[in-house]
């Protein structure tokens, strides 16, 4: 069983990369997908991706264009959730919100379709080409997209350590089942730490830029 403050395989070191999940506008301002403690979380996420930016890949989830878009059960999801279409929503609340907008560059955006950014992309290889060994996790939500981020990087054979106060959910119960399971299923290969452990850790000397 893992605890929180623990970094089993010591610092994550040069060959570590800052996946910061979803921190977009359409998820911090008032929409039907709102996570009202994203800004409780977002100055931690801001202390990770400051101290290495050239090391921080932001995924965005990109919803359809418009209701009843999108192969499967993805076209009825997208008739429930019309409001979160782009067309409704408009373009720019995809966008970062602002205080993690300013790292690109050098940090880089990676969109994505679904919630987990390994389906249907090259994304593991290229963080193999560049040498990536550990994935550092933050962002939401800790139950949906985080959890895709998560298992994807296991299945792959990363070694993910999760900042535990860097992570929001639209639903505390959820959220807090999840972090169980993160630290004691998954406990052997999900490391999770507290943001001043990690930096303590991994402080700003990394550097070059995935690709």
């Amino acid at each position: 069983m893992a605890k929180e403050g623990d970094l089993t395989y010591g610092p994550p070191g040069a060959n570590a990369i800052h996946i910061c999940v979803d921190m977009q506008r359409m998820f911090a301002e008032a929409t039907d997908w709102k996570m009202p403690w994203l800004p409780r979380v977002l100055p931690n996420i801001v202390k990770i991706a400051a101290a290495n930016p050239e090391r921080a890949l932001f995924t965005r989830f990109i919803p359809a264009r418009a209701p009843g878009q999108g192969v499967g059960m993805w076209r009825h999801y997208y008739e429930r959730w019309s409001s979160m279409t782009i067309d409704e929503l408009g373009s720019e609340m995809v966008d970062l919100v602002p205080d993690l907008a300013h790292f690109v560059p050098p940090a880089r955006t990676f969109d994505k379709y679904v919630y987990s950014p390994w389906t249907g992309s090259d994304l593991h290889a290229r963080l193999r080409e560049a040498a990536v060994d550990t994935i550092i996790v933050t962002g939401g939500e800790t139950d949906v997209c985080v959890l895709t981020t998560v298992l994807g990087a296991v299945d792959w054979g990363f070694r993910v350590v999760l900042a535990t106060d860097a992570l929001c959910s639209s639903a505390d119960e959820t959220h807090d089942n999840m972090m169980n399971i993160y630290m004691n299923r998954f406990g052997q290969q999900v490391e999770c730490v507290t943001t001043e452990a990690l930096l303590a850790n991994w402080p700003g000397n990394a550097t070059g830029l995935v690709r």
